[in-house]
């Protein structure tokens, strides 16, 4: 199987200038984990929640936050993402998915076709995908078409 055929169409994005505030309301209100970071329509880096909430201080939102708290939601997303990020192309394999993913050891991997992103797939898109195949092969019934 290819990650064509398990990847995740739909694609958040974020640009390098945005704060680390309006990035952090969108993963408050989003079910997913990593934002990629577009310049001029170009893949530049991604942003995880883990990336986000390393950058942030602990101490926002409790009652010893203080103004230096506050000031690291000013940062801006170029100055925490991770550049020059691991991508594969629609045609990779889901088992080549994974061994990137384990070799490089990172949680996701933007899937680009001619330098345009038209998809990501995450740890999560290919644990399912092996949860399925693993369900199919016991179950040959429930296979889907």
């Amino acid at each position: 199987m290819r990650i064509v055929d398990i990847m995740k169409r739909r694609v958040a994005t974020i640009e390098m200038d945005d704060s680390l505030e309006a990035v952090r309301d969108i993963f408050m209100m989003a079910p997913f984990h990593h934002l990629l970071v577009i310049e001029e329509g170009q893949l530049v880096g991604i942003l995880s929640d883990k990336d986000l909430y390393k950058a942030l201080s602990p101490y926002l939102g409790s009652s010893s936050e203080n103004q230096r708290d506050r000031d690291t939601l000013q940062r801006r997303v170029h100055q925490v993402m991770t550049r020059e990020p691991v991508t594969v192309s629609p045609e990779v394999s889901v088992s080549q998915a994974c061994e990137l993913l384990l070799a490089q050891g990172i949680s996701c991997l933007p899937v680009l076709e001619n330098g345009q992103i038209v998809g990501i797939v995450t740890w999560r898109d290919l644990l399912h995908h092996c949860c399925e195949s693993k369900r199919a092969d016991i179950n040959p019934g429930d296979r889907k078409s």
